[in-house]
């Protein structure tokens, strides 16, 4: 399916350039429609999900017909749809959804991630223990089995046939940072070995302790980057802080921190040798545990 975060993104845009084409305000189109200006704005600014209906109202009285009608309902269409992810209810907090949200329709997503194993690529053990650290910092509606189910669900989603083409830059500390028991730790680390190794679509580096930052920009914060496989959908960046997210749209805010992921890249081991560095540090854990 589209994303349909993103397709609110471009319906959004579509509409504001439409009517300002028109030389009307958004005043004047909520008149003529008997709609609240308030709504008017919510879909230009892609707060809220749009109703086909609706939509097709406001063409009307923008005079947008043919193949440019055609393709803004269609976009309407995928900005309305629900994804899998509205099935977890409470399980699923507002950004883990957005995440699943942009993940579904994505042709590729290059990602930076600075304190974690990517939740897209825990397992089950690994993520059990970091849902019920959590617990009290969560919620109270959370339900940890549902909140486990709709990660592991984001997981088969990225890596089924067909799914898009994904790769991360780990930093070396997030592997040897203890953050579950040396057991569940040596199955998360063997699982990142075991996806990268047989998933031809996904590629796994790491951030070695001793990697050369001079003279380039260092992250702030971990991040992804997301594109689409219509070019007229918008690439996207998320970052990741704690609790929280930052949406960038802005075409030279993503091609900034696509330059910034690519400096990274650079400096990061090898897919072989990071698949080495696993088997080493596992080796590692075994030892002393």
């Amino acid at each position: 399916m589209n994303s349909p975060f993103v397709r609110r993104q471009r319906l959004a845009a579509e509409l504001r350039t439409l009517r300002e084409d028109r030389g009307m305000t958004a005043e004047q189109l909520s008149r003529l429609l008997h709609m609240s200006r308030m709504k008017i704005s919510k879909l230009e600014n892609a707060r809220v999900r749009p109703n086909v209906g609706e939509i097709m109202n406001i063409l009307d009285c923008l005079e947008v017909e043919g193949n440019k009608r055609n393709e803004i309902i269609h976009v309407a269409r995928g900005a309305a749809e629900k994804g899998w992810w509205t099935s977890f209810g409470d399980a699923m907090d507002s950004r883990q959804c957005l995440f699943a949200d942009v993940e579904s329709g994505a042709a590729t997503i290059r990602e930076y991630s600075q304190f974690k194993v990517p939740s897209c690529l825990q397992t089950r053990d690994y993520a059990s223990f970091l849902i019920e650290t959590a617990m009290p910092r969560a919620d109270a509606s959370c339900a940890p089995e549902r909140a486990l189910e709709a990660r592991l669900h984001r997981q088969k989603q990225l890596l089924a046939s067909g799914g898009p083409r994904y790769e991360v830059v780990i930093d070396e500390i997030v592997m040897r940072r203890r953050t579950a028991p040396p057991q569940v730790m040596i199955g998360q680390l063997r699982h990142l070995s075991e996806i990268a190794t047989r998933h031809p679509h996904i590629t796994l580096r790491i951030m070695p302790l001793a990697a050369d930052f001079s003279g380039r920009p260092l992250p702030d914060a971990a991040f992804s980057v997301y594109t689409f496989p219509d070019p007229n959908d918008p690439s996207i960046v998320l970052i990741d802080t704690l609790g929280t997210e930052i949406v960038h749209i802005k075409p030279n805010d993503v091609a900034a921190y696509s330059r910034q992921y690519e400096s990274l890249r650079e400096v990061a081991l090898s897919a072989a040798a990071s698949l080495g560095l696993l088997t080493d540090l596992i080796g590692e854990l075994r030892s002393s545990s």
